[in-house]
């Protein structure tokens, strides 16, 4: 069967795992990569003669240069197959009848099927589902399993009374029965990440996979045969050298015991905290803490040993080293590139630059805390340091066009110089406009307009109309242009001190109108 193709962080974690000296079938049953796929790009890098010490230092970019054909299932022949499953498995209740001969009946029917070795494969992978998956095992450091209770703890808002519901994230080596336990507010993906970097600090190490159930924050796509993991979860598995293999979908067997842990933590932990008040998060977790030690600590009467004392006998030692730092946050979202030639981070609210000649295409954007990386195609295009900043344009010059590298300039500074030459009322007015706006670039774009008046009006006229609406507080492009529209700045005074708008108010002296004396 061929292979189909994978991303590049499960091409890091087929890496990291043959590192680490793992058969090609161990690594599908950690990732839930398909066998095959995990056999072909091995043979693929075999191919290349190039060490797995050697990959794991190489960029998105060169590892992808090694992997340039995408190839699929060959789903004809498959289903061909597939179709004679139950035929094959009423045949080998008969006497006499072998896998052997069905194979051979099998290639006398189709001359173009599986030989012997994927025949026997399939029908066995087939005949194991549908006869049952039999007794899970558990291999020290092999696999972390954790979770969400369904049941909340709570605690109360000293200021107003309020009583807070918080989630309740577990985590347990199935081996020894090790476990971690903690408190959060939610369950979304900050939280998630937060808990699984104390988890494996509580541990001390990394196993080689971590199965979680089906969480929002973990998998974005629930699947039976392999799920879409969330790309931050699986970039935060590549940080700790270790794989994301999610309990399959309708399969409780693959979380019983994770399941199971919950129902005791609820008897050790649940039960004796909701007999407390508690009056923070922190405080919350202080006491669970001492809870989880205890439960930890609980001598297991059938093996007459503790989890903590399994762990540290067989366990603790076949985990991986945890690396130097925790994993930093990093979000992954998709952008379109703006006409001037940048994206929009919305959390900030300010720009980063692109090369404009991918104006008007979608790139990929991942940023945490300290850098911006976009990518375009698979190839890295920018990189910025990170500005929390709001408005802030973040720039390279080398990404500009000419028509663009004119916006690069915009700044308080450069406005104020470019209304000069209109006059002092100008120049104030821009002044003043810029330092009332929340955002400058709002500002910068409704300066550049008053400046771009000069088409359409005389310098002199502007400057007056922008000394006239000094006076009022409000400031805005729209307000100097009506101004100049209704020939206010042609009427010799406006009262000063007026808080109207005289493009509003207003009305050009003229032969129709009548005075007070009309009306004596």
């Amino acid at each position: 069967m061929a292979a189909n193709r994978i991303g590049i962080m499960d091409i890091r974690q087929i890496i990291q795992l043959k590192i680490k000296q793992c058969s090609n079938r161990k690594i599908a049953d950690l990732t839930g990569i398909h066998r095959n796929s995990v056999n072909a790009y091995v043979q693929l890098i075999k191919a290349a003669d190039i060490s797995y010490e050697q990959l794991s230092d190489y960029s998105d970019e060169e590892l992808l240069e090694l992997f340039p054909i995408a190839r699929t299932t060959d789903k004809v022949r498959y289903e061909r197959l597939s179709e004679n499953f139950e035929y094959y498995r009423k045949e080998l209740k008969k006497t006499g009848c072998t896998k052997l001969t069905l194979w051979e009946e099998y290639r006398n029917r189709y001359a173009d099927g599986y030989g012997r070795s994927q025949f026997n494969e399939h029908l066995n992978r087939w005949l194991k589902r549908v006869e049952g998956s039999g007794k899970l095992s558990h291999i020290a450091g092999d696999k972390l399993f954790v979770d969400y209770t369904g049941k909340k703890l709570s605690y109360v808002d000293k200021l107003s009374g309020e009583i807070i519901e918080v989630e309740v994230f577990v985590g347990i080596l199935p081996c020894s029965g090790y476990t971690f336990v903690e408190a959060t507010s939610s369950q979304k993906l900050p939280d998630f990440i937060g808990s699984m970097n104390r988890c494996l600090n509580f541990f001390g190490g990394v196993p080689k996979a971590i199965v979680p159930d089906n969480l929002k924050s973990a998998v974005t796509k629930a699947s039976k045969y392999q799920a879409t993991i969330n790309k931050t979860f699986k970039d935060f598995a590549l940080h700790y050298d270790c794989v994301v293999n999610p309990a399959r979908a309708v399969k409780p067997q693959d979380k019983a015991l994770v399941e199971n842990a919950v129902k005791i933590v609820y008897n050790r932990i649940f039960y004796p905290l909701n007999k407390m008040t508690f009056f923070s998060l922190y405080d919350l977790n202080q006491e669970l803490a001492k809870m989880l030690t205890q439960y930890n600590d609980y001598l297991l009467s059938h093996l007459k040993i503790s989890r903590r004392q399994q762990f540290l006998d067989f366990e603790k030692a076949t985990l991986a080293e945890l690396p130097g730092e925790n994993y930093e946050l990093r979000f992954f979202r998709q952008a379109t590139v703006q006409n001037m030639g940048y994206i929009f981070i919305s959390e900030d609210k300010n720009y980063y630059s692109v090369p404009h000649r991918l104006i008007g295409k979608k790139v990929q954007v991942s940023y945490n805390s300290q850098s911006v990386d976009i990518q375009h195609n698979r190839q890295r295009v920018a990189t910025h340091k990170r500005s929390f900043t709001a408005g802030k344009y973040n720039t390279v010059e080398e990404h500009l066009s000419s028509r663009h590298k004119f916006y690069s300039k915009w700044s308080p500074d450069f406005f104020e110089k470019l209304a000069t030459p209109l006059g002092a009322s100008v120049k104030e007015y821009v002044r003043v406009l810029i330092e009332s706006k929340k955002y400058p670039e709002e500002a910068y774009k409704q300066s550049l307009g008053i400046i771009n008046l000069t088409h359409s009006y005389e310098k002199k006229r502007i400057n007056t109309a922008c000394k006239y609406a000094l006076e009022m507080s409000r400031y805005g492009y729209h307000i100097i242009k009506r101004i100049l529209e209704n020939k206010m700045d042609l009427v010799e005074k406006i009262p000063s001190g007026s808080t109207e708008d005289p493009s509003q108010n207003q009305i050009t002296p003229h032969q129709n109108i009548r005075g007070a004396e009309a009306f004596s």
